[in-house]
């Protein structure tokens, strides 16, 4: 891939995480938790797609992209764990008010969904923008 091409990828993932945030926080106003829950992890699975672009890398699974943050960019000292913990933190609540029966987030869960999101797309786009991307 070109570095244009790449950039132009990274520029893409970006956006997206910014329109899917801006989702999340409008479903959370309607009082659509489950729906804010669920765009705010979007969102920051839209910028790792983008972090993971930087390096060319690609995963066919959440699970395999979340472990390529570890990988790649906590355990070399590029970002902090706490943002490998909040990634984690927000495919287990997805996973959860996605599928588990009976189970609705509440207004706290899809604030803090939303405030980790807008700290983890933050940090993504710190990082690109100092790459040159």
């Amino acid at each position: 891939m070109s570095e244009g091409s790449v950039s132009e990828l990274v520029k893409y993932r970006l956006l997206e995480a910014t329109e899917t945030l801006t989702e999340a926080e409008i479903l959370r106003d309607a009082g659509s938790y489950r729906g804010a829950v669920n765009r705010a992890y979007y969102a920051m699975f839209y910028a790792l797609l983008g972090l993971l672009a930087t390096r060319q890398l690609v995963s066919s699974k959440h699970s395999g992209a979340i472990a390529c943050l570890y990988r790649e960019f906590v355990k070399t000292g590029i970002f902090p764990p706490e943002l490998s913990r909040s990634l984690h933190l927000a495919f287990q609540r997805r996973q959860r008010h996605d599928y588990a029966d009976i189970e609705q987030p509440d207004g706290q869960i899809a604030n803090e969904s939303i405030r980790d999101a807008q700290r983890f797309v933050e940090a993504i786009r710190d990082y690109v923008d100092t790459l040159g991307l």
